[in-house]
């Protein structure tokens, strides 16, 4: 399920998330559209993902993950096909809108919740465990996008990834994702055991506001270093092409701190997890806006904490709240964070323009900082449940 799972969910956020940075030039190129607005189509995908995730969350709870999750494979075809037959910048910013439907039901989130409904409390190695397929989506996808656009054209290319969605990832999503049943979820005694719930939380909705603002921090921080990474690199003094080379290290630092949280998670409680993300993104950051000399400790360390961010917000809201409700509040929790993320480069890019490169990074460290904040205080919160676990 995990490998089937993880193939979909690099095809998905090839042709989405990371869709713009190899398809956007050959598009403005060849049309004449706004390089904005190309770009936009990404922005828009990720408010419609944030709009649709409660319902998500709440189908997924109702109704197993097979029937969302098949959906989302063929929204992906539906979206990508009418991006390569738009004839105009309105229909392919329309197209976006199905992409987007496709981003909601089929990228971390919702899987996520499939994966906690299917395994319960022991979710959180098959979510560790999927990520790290999709850190590898940029670097299947852009070099394939690169190779299909130069010899397919952009629009058939768009055509091609399509079909993949069709013909590879809805047969692998179908044939692993099953009707939910009772027999199945109490087949063994572990499986039983696996989707109790933890003791309720005395002031669990002020839990779930701190979880959900630190989870929407983090992405947005996280959403803005990630479009403005080589700006920032080259305010430092960085010339282009070694600001290229140095951005390559973040995919290899995201990966392997999900590696080594896939050794070493099972020993400690997901609520670390978090600790250590929101401490290694600021300490990145603070050593950026600082003029740290030596840039490469910086990227290590915030790439490693940006990496391992989504795997507590996968993990953590399972721990906290356990399996029986994980899929509805998965969906509410994504509510904010997709639409903060979607949001985030653009108020980045003001920012810039109006203020600097400086304030920009000073901002986004303040941030970063008030994420250790509010993650002490939900340590503080929680402490008692974090006592009765393992």
């Amino acid at each position: 399920m995990v490998a089937a799972f993880g193939i979909a969910q690099i095809l998905g956020w090839g042709t989405s998330f990371y869709f713009p940075a190899v398809f956007a030039p050959p598009i403005v190129a060849d049309t004449g559209w706004s390089l904005g607005l190309v770009v936009s189509g990404t922005s828009i995908g990720l408010l419609v993902g944030g709009l649709i995730s409660p319902r998500v969350g709440e189908a997924i709870g109702r109704h197993g993950g097979r029937p969302v999750l098949c959906a989302s494979s063929l929204l992906f075809a539906a979206g990508l096909t009418a991006v390569g037959f738009a004839p105009n910048i309105a229909v392919f910013l329309l197209a976006w809108v199905v992409i987007g439907l496709g981003m909601g039901t089929g990228l971390y989130d919702a899987v996520f919740a499939a994966l906690g409904q299917r395994y319960g409390r022991e979710a959180r190695g098959p979510i560790t465990t999927l990520t790290l397929f999709g850190g590898f989506s940029s670097t299947i996808c852009w070099p394939l996008s690169a190779f299909l656009i130069e010899h397919t054209g952009w629009r058939t290319a768009c055509l091609i990834y399509a079909a993949l969605h069709l013909i590879l990832s809805l047969p692998l999503l179908f044939a692993v994702t099953g009707p939910r049943t009772a027999a199945a979820e109490k087949a063994t005694p572990q499986a039983e055991a696996a989707s109790q719930s933890p003791p309720t939380l005395s002031n669990e909705r002020r839990i779930f506001i701190v979880l959900a603002t630190i989870l929407s921090i983090a992405a947005g921080v996280g959403s803005v270093v990630l479009v403005h990474f080589l700006i920032f690199l080259q305010s430092r003094g960085v010339a282009e092409t070694a600001a290229v080379a140095l951005g390559t290290l973040f995919g290899p630092a995201q990966v392997g701190a999900r590696v080594i949280e896939q050794l070493f998670g099972s020993r400690y409680h997901p609520i670390w997890t978090m600790v250590a993300c929101c401490v290694l993104m600021t300490l990145g950051l603070a050593l950026i806006l600082g003029y740290f000399p030596f840039l490469v400790v910086a990227i290590l360390l915030y790439g490693a904490g940006y990496g391992i961010s989504w795997i507590g917000r996968g993990t953590l809201p399972l721990a906290l709240f356990g399996p029986e409700r994980f899929p509805t509040l998965m969906g509410r929790i994504a509510f904010p964070s997709l639409i903060v993320q979607a949001l985030a480069p653009s108020a980045g890019a003001l920012m810039i323009e109006r203020f600097g490169v400086d304030a920009t990074i000073g901002v986004l460290t303040a941030l970063a900082l008030t994420n250790v904040v509010l993650i002490a205080l939900l340590w503080a919160m929680c402490r008692a449940q974090l006592r009765t676990e393992p």
